[in-house]
């Protein structure tokens, strides 16, 4: 016996309605930092790696995770708001551990990282970011709606 044709999966990408209000907001700005930190690690990881190399791949990696939280919270697919959560919680832990240390020991961070001293260097975006990232996942998770 035949099987029935299946129509092809349609793509939710081509359904998704474009991101509206402080959603949209927080996109733009996730976007900004991650241009921002990873342009800013790529540079000096490949300059001038050897005068602050913890900083420097820091910077790097903030980047990554800000590429991470845009991409998660810009896509409604099935694995986009893990990516998000995961994204936003390892942020909020990083810049608070990194902003810590790097009051603690100034020494370990010759250099500024977009974390160090809880983003002061960024006008504290840095650490207001990702409590804005998780409040509005957690307001606007599916549990939430009903």
């Amino acid at each position: 016996m035949a099987e029935p044709e299946q129509p092809p999966p349609v793509d939710r990408t081509e359904n998704e309605p474009p991101p509206t209000g402080p959603r949209r907001i927080l996109i733009a700005l996730y976007a900004i930092f991650a241009l921002a930190a990873t342009s800013r690690g790529i540079v000096q990881v490949s300059t001038t790696f050897h005068s602050a190399p913890l900083a420097y791949v820091l910077s790097l990696c903030s980047g990554i995770i800000y590429i991470g939280a845009a991409v998660g919270l810009l896509s409604e697919r099935a694995w986009s708001r893990r990516l998000a959560w995961a994204a936003c919680g390892t942020e909020m832990v990083g810049v608070l551990v990194i902003g810590t240390a790097s009051l603690i020991d100034r020494a370990a961070f010759p250099h500024d990282t977009v974390w160090s001293r809880f983003g002061s260097g960024y006008g504290y975006f840095p650490v207001l970011l990702p409590v804005l990232g998780l409040l509005w996942l957690w307001y606007s998770r599916p549990a939430a709606q009903n």
